[in-house]
């Protein structure tokens, strides 16, 4: 595709991640993709995040202050963006190269496509790739990519995952009262407007690790999903399989550990 792209908005919430956010900053520059409106939304950092972002003041657009959560702050973030196109990167992950332009690309090719989730990569504190079977089991869920998958486990790939701002006017916002599955509830109901393009590629980094909610509280943002589940889906045998493949998920992560 030669014809003008759209501007994309990229949105980063932030807090406490100086040992990552570089990273994820430049990773996000650094896109083959001729606009880019970047904005750091830090929700009042007290190690060396700001200072950071200081460095690149003219290059990408940021505030720091205190928030209600990273729902809010992403909220906050996309409502004031400009771009058709629109994105979240949490500050521990990053974008491969070319994500931006594929999604672009890709979300143009026909005026029914709503949002896009492509592929990702696991990684560790340092950088290694881990986890190759949770990528390649969620990348076989992306295969069939219905509300019924959906509904029995979360496949879409958050850092990978980009939509037109246009589904804003119908479904809303990230709900701020949740803490670890926001994402999981904004894809819900953009799955009430259509199912997502899906494509193999890799898009970006998803990082685990001793500080991050997946790493940490895996437990807690399980019981949460399940609430969420509930909230659009009362079908009751799905409801019990979500709730057991949940459960399965906690004990080989115990098991693991």
């Amino acid at each position: 595709m030669t014809a003008t792209l759209p501007r994309f908005s990229i949105i980063t919430p932030s807090l406490n991640q100086a040992r990552f956010i570089r990273q994820t900053i430049e990773s996000v520059l650094s896109q083959d993709y001729p606009d880019i409106e970047y904005i750091v939304m830090d929700g009042g950092s007290t190690d060396s995040t700001v200072e950071i972002l200081h460095e690149y003041s003219g290059r990408l657009q940021w505030i720091s202050e205190k928030d209600e959560g990273q729902a809010d702050a992403i909220n906050k973030g996309i409502q004031s963006a400009t771009g058709e196109l629109i994105g979240f990167i949490n500050s521990d992950d990053y974008l491969l190269p070319g994500a931006l332009r594929i999604a672009a690309e890709r979300l143009l090719e026909a005026p029914e496509r709503q949002w896009l989730t492509g592929d990702y990569v696991i990684i560790d504190h340092q950088g290694h790739p881990i986890q190759p079977f949770t990528t390649s089991y969620k990348r076989l869920y992306r295969k069939l990519s219905s509300p019924a998958a959906l509904a029995f486990t979360n496949y879409i790939a958050q850092p990978s995952t980009f939509w037109k701002r246009e589904v804003h006017n119908e479904i809303g916002y990230l709900d701020k009262s949740l803490c670890y599955t926001f994402d999981y509830d904004f894809w819900m109901r953009l799955m009430q407007l259509c199912r997502p393009y899906c494509v193999e590629i890799p898009l970006s980094a998803f990082r685990i690790h001793s500080a991050s909610k997946g790493g940490s509280e895996y437990e807690s943002q399980f019981r949460e999903e399940l609430e969420v589940l509930q909230r659009y889906n009362k079908n009751q045998a799905l409801i019990r399989s979500h709730k057991l493949h949940n459960l399965l998920i906690v004990a080989a992560y115990k098991v693991l550990k």
